[in-house]
């Protein structure tokens, strides 16, 4: 896609030679020149110079029709006629080289087409509707999706731009990241004539950007290079040592992973299971991560071993003969077939030891696992081609009731990278967070209630989930149940949980500033610093430190103070300071604890002289099965049997006396209720105890922790027959989890 790039002979980094897979030869950029510049071939031939190309497309494709490559090949050749490249070479070269990267991997003929072209209409005269007249509007879709945007028009901005232009158009074909990654890929072959700094940071892209995208697709055969190539310029001394270990390695005289290899050949052949056993190096960063975590390597720590059969049901035989005759390391063993990753990535992972401590991995997968792991979505071919037979189609490429096929290569982690994009307020916020999203390269699959599933990043925590289902409507989200079990927003979530997210009612409900510290999706933390933005803190008095009353009004706490307020009995005090986190406002009565009162319509069996108190630790009610005990002053206390204080007193020695209830129904009681903060809860909460005919005579609302709120009431009820109703009205407010009967840790 650059014109700038080198000579591959030219001294710089270079591509990793030693321990090289088996792969086609590199084609020779300066023969390819050469034929270039004899020009377009007659219309009865393929030109010489996409040999290579058709070699390699007709070995995974061999109908293909290679007119239309022809026909690409003369309109790129004849456009950059005349352009070099830095190295000096004909730049026709770059797509040419492009495209056999392509066709190595299996790409079907559009996307070879369209590689052929993808710098024509950026570096030429030639227009998309050229493309599109010639080529057909898919191929110009694809042209259009690598274009790079003018730096004329976006400045500095040209580069996140584009790259914003890109994913979107890979949110519709996955094929337009395919001829991005293989572009990167030539461009970093051959980066070396460039000056020191401008190679760093176009491998600081590649490894902050390029190379996450081309994990996440599943393309790992470019991916591994990609790393190798930025490993190269970004960390010389560090490759330099991981080079010296592999060359060291490659001249020892025994290869115990052929040995591993020679052995397991023998177990299946004995077992008659068909497979095709190969020695599999590791690259250049693989190996430099394995001596960080093991310190010195081993000769089987430079590479692992690949069993390919034929069939799902073979990988599972394979492992059962290794796991027998051989010695398994379990804590090694993996199953991606079963679980695929969320790049496609599907294969058995073991491990097994050797009598002298040498312990080799062994990947397991079919010939079509194998190419897929290789090639990710490349591999899959063009999504968007109905087959012949539609019946024969696998269910989820089956067409949908609007006529269209899903699409088996648009991934979820690609869907929320769509949805948040589009949020970004500006350039480099959304270049910024493209960064930090794609450095979460693990993803977790968590289920709702309904059954559906939400795919999130490892780390992600129940802000996030709610954002993921309620986008912009997860500000009035108030708390979640996680495996059936209450638990904060800030809680990390796990693969497989099940969560259920309660929404609050209110309209004026808004996100919480510690909501930020908990969100790891783009998706959450643009959406609550975007309402951060648009209803910024209040100020404070530098003198008093006190917000002004708009604070109050958004946090709820006037309205919750008036609420209040009304249903007060005489003589109560309430004090109002803002709650963080927009719970409400803290209430207390006058006093630290409610004041004794006398037991109305309580009898002391066999002394009707003396008088009886309910106590106020449980605060007992009619038809609640009470025992009293005798105190000071010939008072009786009345306890509920259940009452911690009820042990208390036996334990002091407290003489147990008979207490009945009379035929007054009036009572005082105290209920606490649990409940998520968000503003105006208390008022409502107050009304409808209100609404129950019940009367506050005192009320405590704790500092929120963890965002969730408890509080205390003391109620007059003119029939405690109503207590159950007044309870399940408080359970009923929006944000209210729990209501109870008080039980106070207080002394007798």
């Amino acid at each position: 896609m650059s014109a700038e790039a080198t000579n591959p002979a030219t001294p710089g980094p270079v591509a990793p030679a030693v321990a090289r897979r088996r792969s086609r030869p590199r084609i020779d950029l300066r023969r390819l020149g050469r034929a270039a510049l004899l020009g377009p071939a007659s219309r009865d031939r393929l030109p010489d110079a996409i040999g290579h190309v058709v070699e390699a497309h007709r070995a995974h494709h061999p109908d293909a029709d290679l007119e239309i490559l022809r026909r690409a090949y003369v309109l790129a050749e004849s456009s950059h006629r005349g352009q070099m490249r830095k190295s000096g070479e004909p730049y026709i070269t770059h797509p040419l080289a492009v495209t056999l990267i392509l066709a190595e991997l299996g790409a079907e003929t559009t996307t070879l087409t369209a590689s052929l072209l993808h710098d024509t209409v950026e570096d030429t005269e030639v227009t998309l509707d050229q493309v599109g007249e010639q080529f057909g509007e898919e191929v110009r879709y694809l042209v259009d999706g690598v274009t790079k945007l003018e730096k004329v028009d976006y400045g500095t901005a040209a580069e996140p731009e584009t790259f914003r232009k890109m994913l979107v158009a890979t949110g519709n074909d996955v094929r337009v990241m395919s001829i991005k990654l293989a572009d990167r890929l030539h461009n970093m072959r051959t980066l070396g004539v460039m000056r020191p700094e401008k190679q760093a940071r176009i491998a600081k892209v590649t490894r902050d950007v390029l190379i996450p995208l081309a994990e996440r697709l599943g393309v790992q055969a470019l991916k591994s290079e990609l790393e190798d190539l930025v490993f190269a310029i970004l960390h010389p001394e560090e490759y330099a040592h991981t080079r010296e270990m592999i060359a060291a390695n490659a001249s020892r005289p025994d290869d115990p992973l052929a040995e591993f290899c020679d052995a397991i050949r023998a177990v299946l052949r004995d077992a008659d299971i068909p497979a095709e056993v190969l020695v599999r190096p590791r690259h250049f960063v693989s190996v430099h991560r394995v001596s960080r975590k093991r310190g010195d390597l081993r000769g089987a720590d430079f590479g692992r071993i690949l069993v390919l059969v034929n069939e799902d049901a073979d990988c599972y035989a394979v492992l059962g003969e290794l796991h027998t005759c051989l010695t398994p390391v379990v804590s090694e063993f993996k199953d991606f077939i079963a679980v695929p990753k969320f790049n496609l990535y599907q294969s058995l992972h073991t491990a097994v030891a050797r009598g002298d401590g040498q312990v080799a991995e062994v990947l397991i997968r079919t010939h079509q696992m194998h190419k897929v792991a290789e090639a990710g979505v490349v591999a899959l071919g063009n999504p968007y081609t109905a087959p012949a037979d539609p019946s024969a189609a696998p269910a989820e490429e089956q067409a949908t009731a609007d006529g269209e096929r899903v699409d088996p290569t648009r991934p979820g982690w690609l869907s929320r990278l769509l949805d948040w994009q589009r949020a970004a307020p500006d350039p480099d916020t959304f270049w910024s967070t493209l960064r930090e999203d794609l450095a979460q390269d693990r993803e977790i699959t968590v289920f709702r209630p309904d059954g559906g599933t939400l795919g999130l990043p490892e780390g992600a925590t129940c802000v996030d989930a709610a954002y993921a289902q309620y986008g912009e409507d997860a500000h009035a989200c108030i708390g979640a149940r996680v495996n059936g079990r209450l638990a904060t927003l800030s809680t990390v979530l796990r693969d497989g949980d099940t969560v259920q997210l309660l929404m609050g009612q209110d309209p004026a409900s808004e996100p919480s500033r510690e909501w930020l510290e908990h969100a790891h999706t783009p998706a959450a933390r643009i959406a609550i610093q975007r309402w951060l933005t648009a209803h910024p803190a209040p100020a404070t008095d530098p003198e008093t430190g006190d917000r002004d009353t708009a604070d109050d009004r958004a946090t709820g706490a006037g309205d919750d103070a008036e609420g209040v307020a009304a249903h007060q009995g005489p003589g109560s005090a309430v004090r109002t300071p803002a709650a963080e986190g927009g719970a409400g406002a803290a209430v207390r009565s006058s006093d630290e604890a409610p004041a004794p009162r006398p037991g109305d319509g309580v009898t002391v069996v066999g002394r009707p002289e003396a008088s009886a108190r309910l106590a106020g630790c449980c605060t007992p009610v009619p038809s609640d099965e009470v025992i009293g005990f005798a105190v000071r002053g010939g008072v009786v206390t009345v306890h509920r049997v259940e009452c911690a204080g009820v042990a208390r007193m036996r334990d002091g020695g407290r003489a147990e006396v008979d207490v009945r209830w009379g035929d007054t129904t009036e009572c005082r009681v105290t209920l606490f209720a649990e409940s998520f903060g968000r503003p105006h809860l208390l008022a409502d909460l107050t009304e409808a105890i209100a609404s129950e005919g019940a009367e506050i005579v005192s009320a405590t609302v704790e500092p929120p922790a963890q965002q969730r709120v408890r509080h205390t009431y003391t109620l007059q009820l003119p029939d405690a027959s109503h207590l159950p109703t007044l309870m399940r009205a408080m359970r009923n407010v929006a944000g209210v989890y729990d209501v109870g009967r008080a039980q106070h840790q207080v002394s007798a």
